[in-house]
């Protein structure tokens, strides 16, 4: 079968980009054949996909989207495929991957009413009630069971129609066996000494990410701790308004803030924490890569992963309401204590042994290739 896969960007280091390139590559490894339409392309493409990049501009964000899809329902009019798999809200969708939460949701709650007035907000709510309302077709991959009731609450879509993935954790994510070798290795490289202490934020989208909320938290740490303690990120995304953060905080020493880049894993086995304090997460696939690394783990209760975080006692959940207080109190506790960290490592490399982490490709190549009434 010919399939269309549809995603208003593609660059390597996205989540939801690296679960499109998985799934797609699942259902190519089926013998279908992978067409991708998109606006923005980075980085390599693989061996026999037909990559489809839309010749699009638009001054707002929500016009060129309008033209983007104007353009792939034209083209798939002229050459016509068996499915369509979108990775962002949109018409014509047979089958919907909901990596972002619900919008109706946000604009009701956490904007000024007078946002429903906008142009941009009749955009974004046409294309979700394009996937979401009870006449739609479209099949919805979940990866948050928090979302479906939110979207179920704005638009009664029958509970038939979505489909609860589990987690798609790469298997390079797992720590090997010479990850003791590999450690020591990106510690030299790093110029870390055996009593300094690596912090890791991992992701694109520093703002969402609470990038400020863990810049704040390194600045608190007690004098001593906060000389051994250097912090990396890691993120496509600019980095400025945070680099003058950093100054004004006093914290140059201790911050390095880098782009995108494929040697995760090394950062994962060389570090001692993980923080993700993110204001707002669907998922969170960097708190299980970290889990399986076997890298304890500070998040906020936002993140729609932490549970898995709690339930294999690799880490903290920061709650909510969040209080910049309580996640500086937490950090300092969890980067001065060695043992607790040893132990929150073996306890979330048994839990990658045990659960199903990794299966999310298989089973959404299941639902995109079923057959329809």
């Amino acid at each position: 079968m010919q399939l269309a896969f549809i995603l208003y960007k593609y660059f390597p280091f996205g989540g939801l980009q690296r679960d499109f390139m998985r799934i797609a590559l699942e259902c190519q490894r089926r013998g279908h054949a992978i067409r991708v339409y998109t606006m923005i392309w980075e980085g390599d493409v693989p061996d026999g996909f037909e990559v489809r990049v839309a010749p699009v501009k638009a001054l707002f964000n929500h016009r060129r989207n309008e033209k983007f899809t104007a353009w792939v329902q034209a083209d798939l009019a002229q050459r016509p495929v068996g499915r369509v798999i979108g990775f962002n809200k949109m018409p014509g969708l047979d089958v919907y991957y909901a990596a972002d939460p619900c919008f109706e949701e946000k604009a009701q709650t956490l904007r000024n009413p007078l946002y429903r007035k906008w142009g941009r907000y009749k955009h974004f709510a046409d294309y979700e009630r394009a996937v979401f309302a009870p006449e739609a077709r479209t099949e919805i991959l979940m990866i948050s069971e928090v979302q479906q009731p939110l979207f179920i609450k704005h638009y009664h879509t029958p509970r038939q129609r979505f489909h609860l993935l589990p987690p798609g954790i790469a298997q390079d994510r797992r720590a090997p066996p010479n990850a003791a070798e590999i450690r020591v290795e990106f510690r030299r490289e790093f110029e870390l000494g055996d009593d300094q202490l690596l912090l890791v934020q991992i992701g694109s989208g520093f703002k969402t990410k609470g990038l400020d909320r863990t810049l704040k938290a390194v600045a608190s740490l007690p004098r001593e701790l906060k000389k051994r303690t250097r912090l990396i990120v890691i993120g496509q995304d600019d980095p400025k308004p945070f680099q003058l953060q950093v100054k004004a905080l006093g914290i140059s020493d201790q911050v390095r803030i880098l782009k995108g880049r494929s040697d995760i894993p090394r950062f994962l086995l060389g570090a001692d924490l993980l923080i993700h304090p993110a204001y707002n997460e669907n998922t969170g696939t960097v708190l299980l890569e970290a889990l399986v690394a076997g890298l304890p783990v500070l998040v906020t209760d936002i993140c729609g992963y932490a549970h898995y975080i709690a339930e294999a006692d690799c880490g903290r959940v920061v709650p909510s309401p969040f209080e910049q207080e309580r996640l500086n109190r937490m950090l300092a506790d969890m980067l001065a204590d060695a043992r607790q960290r040893a132990f929150w490592h073996r306890n979330g490399l048994a839990y990658a042994d045990e659960a199903d982490l990794y299966s999310m490709p298989q089973r959404a190549a299941d639902v995109i290739l079923a057959e329809r009434p």
